[in-house]
């Protein structure tokens, strides 16, 4: 049974497929191939029925796109009209000097009953019906097609741009945000697609006037020279069926007209059309001064008051009408039946969240990213993932915003992958002012820390910003302040942020420029999980990913050699020494490096060679020691903002390097063997001998 239903399903698609090809070639039918009048009878009936419903759902969609498929329909449905104007055309001069009905009996219905068998009348009811068609209703309609879809086109970025906010802020999912995309993308299609689709309308509507001018002087000629009709006759019989043809195709052409013209005018409402002109016409504030003025109109010497006074009696009670039910309590739905919760389920929602960097703000911070007020932070966190992004060399994750009411008014919160990694508050009204160490002069404001550089610093009206610049302090709103620590966060937590799926993005945009190299490395001989942990590691150590054919070059020879993320880091080090250098010094600068004294590093060497477990322990307090002896030596380069690194033997490189973390952890540690031969080297400091650190 299911086999049948499916056979059957799929016969129903082929059949729905199969249907515009079918219809396409039942208009060169009509192009080409005579047909009989009773079939045109037919075709024409169903001419009408379709442009019927087109009006009737231009006429109920609550937007625009809710009939995207207007463009083509319209197309379809005009080629079809003119198929039966040739095909009308064709029966009308064979077969007119048989009578009226020779041509079907639409035609002749046309050309009797609503022009009341005048040819006459019916050439001035056709030439109405065309200068309404084609002056007013196309040219309005091609008119506001012209302008909405230049409008659109302008709006298109600032949309996107919206639409990225929306994101960014958590307001929206993925998935949603990609829905928004492809309806902006279809909107604009829409809109130029129906630009060019009014040229069908008034294009037809020409067709329609030359068409009755060839068969009006067509019939004449054959009725007269062919088939010996007296010129009266001849312009009886052909100019009734010519207006007949004429009526029947201009008719419909008009509906298309109007309901083009509606779709081009409609407002994206959550009403169709009749619903939204009557939400609009339903105030008695615009009925009363109708009845008014219609009842003054009407007392009026010589107006026709036994017209006009019953009407404004009738907009008298309709303002009435609408001016009580203002009055009348909105009436109070009664609570449906409340289904009982099964307090047993558990839905994934409630204990998951799809975001990896969250920032929570308290509610006093809500202005800061409120799209009314210009929400400067969502712009701000946009372009720290666009330049963290360039930096690092993958896309950073996507920062979802969210208020939570458990935070202080003003304290905001940065979490990465479900860890706090960073708190602070911030004046959404004020400035921070901060002494670089050039301010001169006392501030008055409420005092505070620089929550990314550790400055003293001072809260501020904006008012006072100026003043403040001028003494020396570096003034920032409290977006900036926001965006700023969320950036260096990002930059310390950067191995966080870098997962199986960014790998494999990285590893699908070498596979275009290097298929070999990617196919040498992943999955065979390292798997992504191993892949993943390697690049984590250079991360972890301030390497960017942004040169990543080298970086997959070198894991794919040191993948010869060992399966461990932490060996092939340290194999691939040295062939990643010039980047890393490049981030100290300039090119004709020489390096500033710290070194161990020899002794030292004999005796760290031993050390590490004796840990089986490469947990690289070092003792303690000589642990303690070297890590004071280091914060002193580099105290004068910090002060003076001087990069330097600390270089050391291959073999305790990441001894050293784990013991430094959390003192220096902006001060890479590299080996003697990832410094190239041809860079000069400026020694600043040597870390003493164990003896001279134990004195």
């Amino acid at each position: 049974m299911n086999m049948a239903m499916f056979g059957r399903a799929n016969m129903l698609a082929s059949a729905r497929g199969s249907a515009l090809p079918v219809a396409i070639l039942l208009l060169v039918v009509l192009l080409v191939v005579p047909i009989p009048a009773f079939l045109l009878d037919i075709f024409f009936i169903i001419n009408i029925m379709i442009s019927l419903a087109v009006l009737m759902v231009a006429l109920n969609a609550q937007k625009p796109l809710d009939f995207s498929a207007f463009p083509t329909v319209l197309l379809l449905a005009t080629l079809f009209r003119l198929g039966l104007n040739v095909a009308s055309t064709r029966v009308v001069l064979v077969h007119g000097h048989e009578g009226g009905a020779a041509a079907g009996h639409v035609i002749e219905a046309f050309g009797n009953f609503l022009i009341g068998g005048d040819y006459v009348v019916g050439l001035f009811v056709f030439a109405i019906l065309l200068i309404i068609n084609m002056i007013v209703v196309t040219k309005g309609a091609g008119r506001v097609s012209e302008v909405a879809a230049r409008f659109t086109l302008d709006a298109l970025p600032g949309k996107q741009m919206a639409i990225d906010a929306d994101l960014n802020a958590g307001l929206l999912t993925p998935d949603e945000a990609r829905a928004r995309r492809i309806e902006v993308g279809t909107e604009a299609d829409f809109y130029g697609a129906m630009d060019g689709s009014s040229k069908f309308v008034k294009g037809d509507a020409i067709a329609g006037l030359l068409i009755l001018g060839i068969n009006i002087v067509g019939g004449l000629i054959l009725g007269v020279v062919s088939h010996g009709l007296a010129v009266g006759a001849a312009a009886e019989t052909y100019i009734m069926l010519a207006i007949g043809d004429a009526l029947v195709a201009q008719i419909p052409a008009l509906m298309l007209s109007i309901a083009a013209a509606a779709i081009v005018t409609r407002v994206t409402s959550a009403h169709d059309l009749s619903g939204q002109i009557g939400s609009q016409f339903a105030s008695p504030r615009t009925w009363t001064p109708v009845a008014g003025i219609l009842g003054l109109l009407g007392m009026m010497p010589g107006m026709p008051s036994l017209i006009i006074l019953p009407a404004a009696a009738a907009a008298a009670f309709g303002a009435w009408h609408l001016r009580k039910a203002e009055k009348r309590p909105p009436p109070v739905a009664e609570p449906e039946a409340a289904t009982p919760a099964d307090l047993s389920k558990i839905g994934w929602d409630e204990v998951s969240d799809q975001m990896h960097v969250m920032l929570d703000i308290g509610y006093g911070l809500v202005p800061l990213v409120d799209e009314r007020r210009g929400g400067p932070l969502m712009n701000r966190i946009t372009g720290v993932r666009r330049q963290l992004s360039k930096e690092l060399g993958f896309v950073v994750p996507q920062v979802r915003v969210r208020d939570d009411i458990n935070l202080a008014p003003y304290t905001y919160r940065i979490v990465i992958g479900g860890v706090v990694v960073g708190e602070d508050s911030v004046s959404p009204d004020e400035m921070l002012a901060l002494d670089t160490g050039q301010a001169s002069g006392k501030l008055r404001g409420k005092t505070a820390k620089d929550p990314t550089f550790g400055l003293d610093a001072v809260w501020v009206a904006a008012g006072d910003a100026d003043a403040a610049t001028g003494m020396g302090y570096l003034v920032v709103d409290p977006g900036t302040v926001v965006a700023t620590h969320l950036n260096q966060l990002l930059v310390q937590n950067a191995s966080d942020l870098l997962g199986p799926d960014e790998v494999q993005a990285l590893l699908d945009g070498l596979k275009e420029r290097a298929a070999q190299l990617v196919a040498s490395l992943c999955p065979q001989p390292l798997p992504l999980t191993t892949l993943t942990q390697v690049l984590k590691g250079l991360l972890a150590e301030n390497i960017s990913l942004k040169e990543f054919r080298r970086i997959a070059a070198a894991i794919a020879v040191a993948a010869q050699r060992s399966a461990d993320a932490e060996e092939i880091v340290e194999l691939i080090r040295p062939e990643l020494g010039a980047l890393i250098i490049q981030k100290l010094c300039g090119v004709r600068e020489p390096l500033r490096v710290m070194t161990l004294e020899g002794q030292l590093e004999a005796l760290l060497g031993q050390a590490v060679r004796s840990d089986p477990s490469r947990r690289h322990t070092i003792e303690p307090d000589l642990g303690r020691r070297i890590s004071e002896a280091l914060q002193q030596a580099a105290g004068p380069l910090v002060a003076e903002a001087k990069p330097f690194a600390l270089v050391v033997q291959p073999a305790i490189r990441l001894a050293i390097r784990k013991l430094v973390r959390t003192v220096l952890p902006d001060t890479p540690v590299m080996s003697f063997f990832e410094v190239p031969e041809e860079k000069s080297v400026e020694v600043v400091a040597v870390i003493g001998a164990p003896q001279a650190l134990a004195a």
